[in-house]
């Protein structure tokens, strides 16, 4: 299997795609660094991966402070091993327009959602550049591309990951460097983000369908990791949003002003009491697991994931049909 006997760092591993991810290296035996702040969604990580097959070690660390990611990566160094594959995946936001955010709520999802990547990436760098061997995995989104209104700071954040990454590759390249670096760009994805971020709108937050689950985005991860794709975008809907911005940018924004608000928004106003996560762990009582409310209307499965795994599959049945649409012909002539 191969990610059998691999050190993987994922931060953000407590819940949501983070922890649906920690599973999946789990399952063929991998020894997992687990990322994130909330106590009890850590341990309930911890004994998702061991429960799987790997060995786990859990890391209470908030990304924001780059002191506490490096202590943490060397802690995962000395009790695991070399690290081989690094996973860039903690997030927060607030949902609401931009005048309705103060300026610290803006920066503390810019600290977490951004500069949490770049602490990471900075940390496992430091450790594989000397090996000249490894893969840094940035969890991005469709947001990177395509900004939505309601989440100015978090598409803010996505779309500095991928300006970033896309920097630190080039600077990879010119030195001929084996370390991989990667984006995979999610959908939206039934995770426990959307009753944990704070909520400034009339109604409680939604992902705006199509919704995938936590797995599809995980598998995703797994493969970027072991093969060399400088993207991956996952969903259909992620293809065509990208592909639809780059083409018509306009239509989009006229779109989304018209639809943004209302698809974002669903069920009554939000709880009152809510806790949110944005400068304390939801988690930390309560394990929440990887999944959020929203399983009845999430896909299970992704066509435009599995067509990317499996192109020289599809490649070997395209030429097939052809050459038995051929022999027809001929046959008819």
């Amino acid at each position: 299997m191969a990610g059998k006997g691999k050190v993987v760092v994922i931060t953000g591993a407590s819940a949501g795609i983070g922890r649906a991810t920690a599973q999946r290296f789990g399952a063929e035996g991998a020894s997992v660094a687990l990322l994130a702040r909330g106590a009890a969604g850590l341990e309930g990580a911890r004994r998702d991966v061991e429960a799987a097959g790997g060995r786990a070690i859990v890391c209470p660390t908030d990304v924001a402070d780059p002191t506490q990611v490096e202590a943490a990566a060397a802690r995962a160094e000395a009790e695991l091993g070399p690290i081989d594959i690094w996973i860039n995946c903690a997030m927060v936001t607030v949902f609401g327009q931009f005048t309705d955010l103060t300026m610290d709520e803006f920066r503390r999802v810019t600290d977490v959602t951004y500069l949490g990547y770049v602490h990471g990436t900075h940390a496992a760098l430091s450790r594989m550049l000397p090996r000249d061997a490894g893969t840094i995995v940035q969890v991005g989104s469709a947001l990177a591309y395509r900004a939505i209104p309601l989440q100015s700071a978090y598409c803010g954040a996505k779309h500095a990951i991928r300006g970033f990454t896309d920097s630190v590759r080039t600077e990879l390249m010119h030195r001929k460097s084996k370390v991989w670096l990667t984006e995979v760009h999610m959908p939206a994805v039934n995770t426990p983000q959307f009753g944990w971020c704070k909520n400034k709108m009339e109604h409680k937050s939604q992902p705006v369908p199509p919704i995938y689950q936590p797995e599809v985005a995980a598998d995703a991860v797994h493969f970027a990791a072991h093969h060399r794709r400088r993207e991956l975008y996952v969903g259909a809907s992620t293809a065509v949003v990208i592909a639809g911005n780059k083409l018509a940018p306009s239509v989009g924004d006229w779109y989304l002003a018209k639809t943004g608000f209302e698809s974002q928004q669903y069920d009554g106003p939000p709880t009152e009491g809510a806790r949110y996560n944005l400068w304390q762990p939801v988690d930390d009582e309560s394990d929440a697991g990887s999944h959020g409310a929203f399983d009845a209307r999430a896909h299970g499965r992704s066509a435009e994931l599995f067509a990317v795994k499996h192109k020289g599959l599809l490649a070997a049945a395209g030429l097939g049909i052809a050459a038995l649409a051929l022999v027809s012909v001929l046959r008819s002539r």
